[in-house]
């Protein structure tokens, strides 16, 4: 009882202390100014399409892996489970992976356990693409990136100067978070493996990518969540004066850098995702206070999105249990 009340607080009270020491200089009359006049609601809106789009994409990845099973659900339960993963890993996190694996069983009869080792695959074809995505944006941004530097008076050294003593913690603090996080995740997932009965699903669910008929396919679906996630993020740029201009490559490297700091378990990411591109817009040239209005902005409507999409899961699914 104790460790579940801990994984629901302790989450949300790292992403409020955060949030916290990161605002409590804003005037709230900034925020609402910026939401009535400061900001094109048409950009705002024109971003929201690309999450349901990353987020059918998914779906559509998944039914490819559970295929080799002998598993085929429907796509729209698939699509649905995803929407519910996601609502509800704003509340505990990661808790959406399991919640998915059991829609799926509940209304298309889809095992559970080989559905759950497709998503321990999934994760790991993430990370691994994310990773290669990474490799390319700094090699490919490197040199603009300390150009921008150099030009805004703002070099390595002084950058790192102007760390404050809070900002250095919250650094560190999310990074031991961060590692402590993938700890349990491997202890948990070894926990899993000593289960007798459940071995034979996890490994058949953890190696089904390499059954797949087609594997190009795969790695295609896998790129465009990516991409579908980005076109999410940056197309909300336009949105605001402060970020309209920044072109294509600095917006992937916030991007990339706010993913990476998604890892912190807190609630979608937040205060880490505030702090990471915040830090990244400013090093490309943002004031501190539009770039910090941009992403409590940004990452609070986009937040809304998913839960509202999850919203719209639990009534298909009442309505699909309608249908039985």
């Amino acid at each position: 009882m104790i460790r579940t009340i801990l994984r629901v607080v302790l989450p949300i009270a790292l992403g409020g202390g955060i949030l916290w020491w990161m605002y409590q200089g804003v005037r709230w009359a900034d925020v609402e100014e910026a939401l009535a006049g400061g900001m094109d609601w048409r950009w705002m809106l024109a971003s929201m399409p690309f999450c349901v789009l990353a987020q059918w994409i998914r779906a559509v990845r998944w039914r490819q892996m559970l295929e080799p099973l002998g598993e085929r659900p429907r796509l729209r339960t698939a699509t649905i489970a995803i929407y519910l993963s996601y609502a509800s890993s704003l509340v505990i996190p990661r808790v959406g992976e399991v919640l998915r694996c059991g829609v799926l069983k509940r209304y298309d009869g889809t095992r559970f356990t080989p559905s759950l080792g497709t998503v321990v695959t999934e994760r790991i074809a993430d990370m691994l693409t994310i990773g290669v995505i990474a490799v390319l944006v700094f090699l490919w941004q490197w040199d603009g990136f300390l150009r921008v530097a150099e030009e805004t008076g703002a070099g390595i050294g002084p950058i790192v100067q102007q760390f404050s003593p809070q900002g250095w913690f919250v650094t560190v603090l999310c990074a031991a978070v961060t590692v402590a996080f993938i700890a349990w995740l491997a202890r948990r997932l070894a926990l899993w493996n000593k289960l007798r009965g459940a071995v034979h699903g996890m490994v058949d669910g953890l190696t089904s990518v390499r059954q797949l008929r087609h594997k190009w396919l795969f790695a295609l679906w896998s790129v465009g969540i990516w991409v579908a996630y980005f076109l999410h993020f940056y197309v909300a740029f336009f949105a605001f004066e402060c970020t309209a201009d920044i072109a294509v490559g600095p917006a992937w490297v916030a991007f990339v850098i706010g993913t990476f700091a998604v890892l912190v378990p807190t609630p979608n990411g937040a205060g880490p995702w505030h702090f990471a591109v915040k830090t990244v817009l400013c090093i490309y040239g943002v004031a501190a206070t539009p770039a910090a209005m941009f992403c409590l902005i940004t990452h609070t409507l986009q937040t809304a999105f998913t839960a509202l999409l999850g919203v719209y899961g639990l009534v298909a699914l009442g309505v699909l249990k309608n249908r039985e």
